[in-house]
């Protein structure tokens, strides 16, 4: 991996990490499932603006159905999970529970036969399950059946952005990465429109909400998944979802540092265990370059 590259991935983890604080101030204003549409309209927005700017044109129309599904795994499923975990969770369990991303890629990479799943592999699932487990039952949070709930939803939206990573490097491959996040954008504010409109009655802004969803969507969604997919066409898949490994030290740090979040020594073991995980599995080191491809 060249170094550009590198420093591309610590960037986005930098941003992606604070989008777990942000979800915590919003989400409970908004509702996940407001949070998510409005979101992602901001998203498409930003988006189609540049578009217009850079003059490019639309995906075809016969290409949607699959942008739509990319949309489904990369952004609606995790954003409205993500939002119902904050309801619950510090950012910094859910950013470290995110970095469990890579491990489903992997799995899913293999099952669809775009990438061989080894016994270090294997291994590397198993320590990170423990990992998640064991965060789950030492962090500062007291473990009841909500909690243990909003754990699993923050895994589920892990194992959804894991595999969607796949179906937006094969976008990628058909696709300008600009006119692609645009329309997974427009398709995911599509799906979101009606729960996001049962929704609003209850929604309470205020300008910590607003400062919080226009970054959320103006940057962290609609600039950040550009660039991630301009990044997928030079490196795989699974070495992009390796930017999963540097979110939970982002999240964590954000989290105690705005909103007062307690870091405890019993968040360090899961977290170690997630994130040896991830590396055992992708085979990803910064300091050694990029992986053979399997």
């Amino acid at each position: 991996m060249k170094t550009r590259h590198f420093t591309q991935l610590i960037a986005m983890s930098a941003l992606w990490g604070a989008s777990f604080p942000l979800i915590r101030v919003a989400s409970p204003a908004l509702g996940p499932f407001g949070l998510a549409g409005i979101r992602c309209i901001l998203a498409a927005l930003v988006l189609a603006a540049l578009m217009r700017m850079l003059h490019h044109r639309w995906p075809a129309r016969a290409a949607w159905p699959a942008l739509t599904a990319t949309a489904v795994l990369t952004v609606v499923a995790p954003f409205v999970l993500f939002n119902w975990a904050g309801l619950v969770l510090p950012a910094g369990y859910s950013a470290v529970l995110n970095a469990t991303a890579p491990l489903f890629g992997i799995l899913g990479a293999a099952a669809m036969g775009e990438e061989r799943l080894t016994a270090r592999r294997l291994a590397g699932c198993a320590l990170g399950f423990a990992g998640v487990a064991l965060l789950v039952q030492l962090g500062p949070v007291a473990v009841t059946g909500t909690v243990v709930l909003a754990a699993l939803a923050c895994t589920v939206a892990a194992a959804a952005y894991g595999l969607g990573a796949i179906f937006m490097k094969r976008a990628t491959l058909v696709h300008e990465p600009l006119p692609a996040s645009a329309a997974v954008h427009v398709a995911a504010a599509g799906v979101l429109l009606l729960p996001m409109g049962a929704s609003a009655p209850a929604m309470a802004f205020s300008p910590g909400v607003l400062l919080a969803v226009g970054t959320l969507g103006c940057i962290t969604s609609g600039l950040m998944y550009w660039i991630s997919m301009r990044l997928m066409r030079e490196i795989t898949a699974s070495a992009a979802t390796s930017s999963a490994f540097m979110i939970p030290l982002f999240g964590v740090t954000w989290g105690g540092l705005f909103l007062g979040e307690p870091i405890t020594a019993g968040m360090l073991p899961g977290c170690l265990l997630v994130l040896g995980a991830t590396a055992l599995i992708t085979g990803f080191n910064p300091f050694r370059g990029a992986p053979p491809e399997p």
